[in-house]
């Protein structure tokens, strides 16, 4: 009981003594008492309310109703891996096995990677033309995060981007969140979509902080030549814009043609070339990106890569155990794995363009490299539908077919096929395609009047 009392007392005299404390010391106005809030207002974020996945919205506003009688044939998903027909080489998994088994890379590592890892990484790329260094490597998760930090780094609010169309639609996505203004450019099929350089040297003006090259193109499948890239290189150059170049699909390009990154090729424009595992080694899920810091004349100085690691920082770096395999994937990967998976996609690639060329109403454009087939409609000779969202919807519900309309990147009135299927899907699909456009084709007036005569 006096313990209690003692208690009781040395709080109340606590209390009274700490109160007066705070009443000599500290003034307070009532009139800057802020009031209570009196009821939950918690709403999302500006930029959460800015972003936006075309693709997502597109797909999901569709109405997908497959054909019961048909198995579903989806040639819209940009996911090697998706039938199991194109897995990664054994090399590529032991390495992997072997970085868990080591227990060296269960521990956070640098934000922007191992030193080894990135050392590995610039041994692989660099050239004498364009040579790399450890430090010119961040690596990061997946390539769309090396996009992200790449626009973040090189842009503030209310600055424009200069991006293809058609072309990967998380550009958009990325830029239009931060505030970033983007500008299209114009892609040409009937020149094996080449950049149209007097459309994008007209967009160019004082707010315009990069310009995004992606070669080979996701969805076009194209692969510029060289010549083509350095007059590209030269618009940049005249008017001092540096360049992202999205190289994922760098080297998935089939035989007779000629993969070349744009960096060797610059004299003077500073260029942040991302690239990654996911597509030519079949990892997507792997989640192993980085950027090349490409400055041969000192342009970006130390602010662009202090500004990368400082971006970096914000979500720790890539998986270490992918990290910790990586020197060895890229080293011991057998050169008879890329050679096979070119020599599949090209395959599939020539029985798509060869079925649907002859179908009326379409016109494919043969890609030369990645994993994409761009397929464009006649809209005029299918008066059922409006558009190439209404195609594709449909195409779905009668042949159980599912091609991602061309609207989710910005090009309407065409379709992008996934050349990843097995091969006997892929044949199915394009029969399936054929007997679709039999059925909805329509011939123009003046067209039924010339075969009259």
């Amino acid at each position: 009981s006096t313990y209690f009392t003692l208690q009781m007392s040395t709080f109340s005299f606590l209390r009274h003594h700490l109160f007066q404390d705070v009443r000599t010391h500290v003034s307070v106005n009532p009139a800057k008492l802020k009031s209570h809030r009196q009821r939950w207002n918690v709403r999302p974020s500006e930029m959460s309310k800015k972003t936006l996945n075309p693709i997502r919205a597109i797909v999901d506003g569709m109405k997908l109703t497959p054909n019961p009688e048909k198995p579903m044939i989806a040639l819209s998903i940009g996911d090697p891996t998706v039938f199991g027909n194109l897995p990664t080489d054994d090399t590529v998994l032991q390495a992997v096995k072997e970085a868990i088994d080591s227990h060296k890379y269960n521990g956070y590592a640098p934000s922007v990677g191992y030193q080894k890892s990135r050392e590995a990484v610039a041994n692989f790329y660099s050239c004498p033309e364009a040579p790399l260094e450890g430090k010119d490597v961040i690596l990061t998760s997946g390539c769309s995060q090396a996009i992200e930090l790449a626009i973040s780094v090189l842009c503030n609010p209310g600055d424009n981007i200069l991006v293809p169309r058609p072309g990967f639609s998380l550009y958009k996505t990325l830029a239009v969140s931060m505030g970033i203004q983007v500008k299209f450019y114009n892609l040409l099929p009937e020149k094996s979509w080449e950049i149209d350089l007097q459309h994008l040297e007209s967009l160019i003006d004082d707010k315009t902080a990069c310009l995004i090259v992606n070669n080979p193109s996701n969805p076009c499948g194209s692969v510029f030549t060289k010549e083509h890239q350095h007059k590209i290189l030269a618009v940049a150059s005249r008017n001092c814009i540096p360049i992202l170049a999205d190289e994922i699909y760098g080297d998935m390009v089939f035989p007779g043609c000629d993969f070349q990154p744009l960096a060797p090729l610059s004299s003077d424009v500073p260029i942040l070339s991302c690239g990654g595992l996911a597509k030519r080694w079949l990892v997507p899920g792997w989640r192993m990106g980085w950027i090349l810091i490409h400055d041969c004349n000192y342009i970006f100085g130390t602010g662009i890569r202090e500004g990368l690691v400082k971006l970096s920082q914000r979500i720790l770096g890539p998986c270490t155990v992918v990290q910790g395999a990586l020197e060895s994937i890229l080293n011991d990967t057998p050169p008879e794995f890329y050679q096979g998976t070119i020599s599949f996609l090209k395959s599939n690639s020539e029985i798509c363009f060869s079925e649907l060329s002859t179908v009326p109403g379409l016109n494919p454009v043969m890609p030369s490299g990645a994993m994409y087939i761009m397929v464009g409609i006649e809209m005029e000779h299918f008066p059922d539908f409006q558009n190439d969202v209404e195609f594709t919807e449909r195409l779905v519900t009668e042949q159980s077919v599912f091609c991602l309309p061309a609207t989710a990147f910005e090009y309407p009135n065409f379709f992008r096929i996934v050349v990843t299927v097995p091969e006997e899907m892929m044949i199915e699909a394009c029969i399936r395609i054929r007997e679709f456009c039999a059925r909805h084709y329509r011939p123009r007036s003046q067209d039924s009047h010339e075969l009259d005569q």
